[in-house]
């Protein structure tokens, strides 16, 4: 295994601030951070760094065909990514960020960036995790996937992350075991009607309490 050489506890108030700060001078110079959220350990990149997102697709054994989603500190910030994001998938916003529901919406066709294949999409997450959002609020929007190599299972804990991924990685913050290894909710909000791409953390009946039947095609996102 590569062990990560900056590697911080977020337990302890000191390596907190500190491992905050050296993962957002990481992006800026486009590295490769592993933050915790509150499904799954993630795996980050500046999303306006295209050199950047091809090095996390890369870490992960990804191709351009599965790009990957972006993860914000306000649920103001998806109206400077997406556009035409309709009445129902503002309502799931409003109800259930922060948390574990990624929502698929048609892009800015403005902005300069290069995830992948999105064929005019993208999908975002604004997680409620503390040390997330922290790092977010200083970094912007960041390309996060699941830390992990495609086709393993996401790391729940840092030690798993930093095996998986620690010779891609420049800075590692440890928050503990994360509460589970279910992933987010994936809802595709780029039609009149949502469509649940992957169920995950929020059950399809939470979803329909809050904007009524919703369709489902599961798909693997892993």
């Amino acid at each position: 295994m590569t062990q990560v050489s900056n590697r911080y506890d977020m337990h302890d108030a000191a390596a907190r601030e500190a491992g905050i700060a050296a993962a957002a001078l990481a992006v800026q110079r486009g590295q490769l951070v592993v933050l915790p959220t509150d499904t799954v350990y993630g795996v980050g990149a500046d999303a306006f760094d295209p050199k950047a997102v091809r090095r996390l697709l890369a870490a992960k054994g990804r191709g351009r065909e599965m790009p990957p989603p972006v993860l914000v500190s306000t649920p103001t910030t998806l109206d400077a990514l997406a556009v035409g994001v309709p009445p129902y998938a503002r309502a799931l916003i409003d109800e259930l960020w922060p948390g574990p529901l990624t929502v698929v919406c048609r892009q800015q066709p403005s902005l300069q960036w290069d995830l992948g294949d999105t064929r005019g999409t993208v999908a975002v997450r604004m997680p409620d995790h503390e040390v997330a959002l922290e790092l977010l609020a200083r970094t912007g929007p960041l390309a996060v996937s699941s830390a992990n190599r495609t086709g393993l299972d996401a790391a729940t804990d840092a030690d798993r992350a930093e095996e998986m991924l620690g010779e891609s990685v420049e800075v590692l913050l440890d928050g503990g075991r994360t509460a589970g290894a279910v992933p987010s909710t994936i809802v595709d909000a780029t039609g009149e009607t949502g469509r649940v791409l992957r169920l995950g953390a929020i059950p399809l009946e939470r979803l329909n309490e809050v904007v009524g039947p919703l369709g489902a095609t599961i798909v693997d996102e892993g």
